[in-house]
């Protein structure tokens, strides 16, 4: 690709994403290659999160209550929802076209004829990046499983597994064993293993035992409790009252940033943060489609939801939220995701299902998805060719009162979210 050296970011992004004969291909061998050609070996503290649902909201917290306390974070995340460059931020701020490409030039140059995906390359790049800028921490969410995932090359100070449940099977195994024990490689021997599922597989359990993993639990060694407005962490070294409730909303929320507050203990050594710098961590941490609510006249909720677990979270949090109006549903899946699965906990939260299609290799069209939705539903099924016309038919319906939500995909939230964040009614 040494053509692209002068080329934007969407060059450069567009190559790479026809650059390997596969999209995903599992595996460290490859991009361990050019991480040591490029000597990429950080000497500040990595923070790696695994998991099925939770990962970004947990990384999101994690690099608020670390920013606050005056750290410098590197912080990589995936997948985007409008701009690759969301993707890698520094300090708070979106790296820009530059950075990036400065990046990816690096890892280009370094790489020989190692074939490398996408999501290689890109986290390659995010760690030069890192290093280019002399961060304190860099917090890595892991991009599929974990065991095989591109950013388990890097060795965690502490690794983080929030949930696990079906999800990606056709590459993790058919059961939440099978995908547990994918989830643990990320684990390391004699360094912490915070787990976030309070039920975890057997096969992460005994993984982390095998390796000599320290693995604390939430339930077991860290919880929390909900006290009058506020909350309270809890671990087997300090308790902390009178917490602000996250900044994101929905029930699943505390989970997350206990968790975060549990991983943040087991490096206090290394990187301290103070009571306030917690208050003000949680309070102001955000990420966009995590049950983001658009208050109006008409409500409007962006969710990722997309499978089972994360069906099920939305569901709780839609009836912890109830509107006087009608519910509508704007929704659209990804082909090799099991449409019963995510629909049925969410089958009786809404009066009309506005059922639109993706595209690309593993798209589907509105009229495939609403054939498998109608086995499920007895409620109104409407057929789009897209989630932007779904959400428009909606809006146009939708009176005082009533809420639209928007899930199913990170590419439904996506296509909506301009118009759902700019449209009032």
């Amino acid at each position: 690709m040494n053509n692209l050296q002068s080329s934007s970011l969407g060059d450069w992004l567009s190559r790479l994403e026809k650059a390997h004969p596969s999209a995903i291909e599992l595996g460290l061998d490859r991009v361990s290659q050019v991480r040591d050609v490029m000597g990429l070996n950080p000497a500040f503290p990595v923070i790696v999160v695994g998991g099925t649902n939770g990962k970004g909201s947990t990384c999101a917290y994690l690099e608020a209550i670390l920013r606050f306390q005056g750290y410098k974070t590197g912080l990589y995340t995936s997948p985007h929802l409008l701009h690759y460059n969301e993707r890698l931020r520094i300090e708070g701020r979106e790296a820009s076209d530059a950075e990036i490409v400065a990046g990816l030039k690096a890892v280009e140059a370094a790489r020989g004829d190692v074939s490398l995906t996408y999501f290689e390359h890109g986290t390659l790049a995010a760690m030069w990046q890192f290093v280019q800028a002399g961060v304190d921490v860099a917090i890595l969410e892991v991009g599929l499983g974990g065991r095989l995932d591109a950013v388990n090359i890097f060795d965690p100070a502490v690794a983080v597994v929030t949930t696990i449940d079906l999800d990606h099977q056709s590459w993790l195994g058919e059961t939440r064993e099978a995908i547990g024990f994918e989830k643990a490689g990320i684990f390391r021997s004699g360094k912490a293993a915070v787990c976030g599922d309070p039920d975890p597989p057997k096969s992460l359990i005994e993984h982390a035992r095998g390796i000599g993993a320290k693995l604390l639990k939430l339930g077991d060694n860290f919880a929390f409790e909900q006290e009058n407005g506020n909350w309270c962490f809890r671990s087997e070294k300090v308790r902390l009252e009178n917490l602000p409730m996250p900044s994101m909303s929905g029930k699943h929320q505390l989970a997350n940033a206990t968790t975060a507050l549990a991983a943040l203990g087991q490096v206090d050594g290394q990187l301290p943060v103070s009571l306030e710098a917690i208050h003000n961590g949680l309070a102001n941490a955000n990420i966009p489609g995590r049950f983001q609510r658009i208050h109006g006249p008409v409500e409007v909720v962006l969710d990722v939801a997309h499978n089972p677990e994360s069906a099920r979270a939305l569901a709780s949090n839609l009836h912890s939220f109830p509107v006087t109006g009608k519910s509508y549903a704007v929704f659209a899946l990804l082909a090799d995701k099991n449409a019963s699965d995510v629909i049925t906990p969410l089958k009786d939260c809404f009066d009309a299902w506005f059922v639109a299609g993706l595209p690309g290799e593993r798209g589907q069209s509105g009229e495939s998805l609403a054939a498998k939705a109608r086995a499920v539903l007895s409620k109104s099924i409407e057929v789009f060719d897209n989630p932007s016309a779904a959400f428009a038919e909606a809006r146009s319906r939708a009176l005082e009162g009533d809420r639209i939500t928007i899930f199913g995909s990170f590419h439904t939230v996506a296509e909506v979210l301009p118009d759902a964040t700019t449209s009032r009614r």
